[in-house]
């Protein structure tokens, strides 16, 4: 084995011990206790609920008792079902689902000049 592959081997070898149980996928249970909280992004109010683990990832409670699976964050699906779920764009098709959601970047909003 060449020395520049002994070399790139160790530098593969310290970034992979690197690499956190988070980054791996793997999924701590939230803390006892743990809640989401959304506010609507038009002026509909807030809402609150309690977040469990549920067998194929967290999981949050709409003020009905109704348990929804997070889809990208606990919050954001909260905010889409229950506050702005009538809030999508004008469409009949659509509403309360993962389309209306914020990204990983917070809601960015593209405005054309008229």
């Amino acid at each position: 084995m060449s020395r520049r592959t002994k070399i790139a081997l160790m530098g593969l070898a310290s970034l992979m011990a690197g690499v956190t149980i988070a980054e791996a996928g793997w999924r701590p249970r939230p803390e006892e206790g743990s809640s989401a909280t959304a506010e609507s992004r038009f002026g509909n109010g807030s809402v609150s609920g309690p977040v469990r683990a549920g067998r194929t990832g967290y999981e949050v409670r709409l003020p009905g008792g109704t348990w929804v699976g997070c889809r990208r964050s606990c919050s954001e699906t909260l905010r889409v079902e229950t506050v702005d779920f009538w809030e999508n764009d004008g469409r009949l098709v659509g509403a309360g689902t993962a389309a209306n959601e914020c990204g990983i970047f917070g809601c960015l909003d593209i405005h054309y000049p008229r």
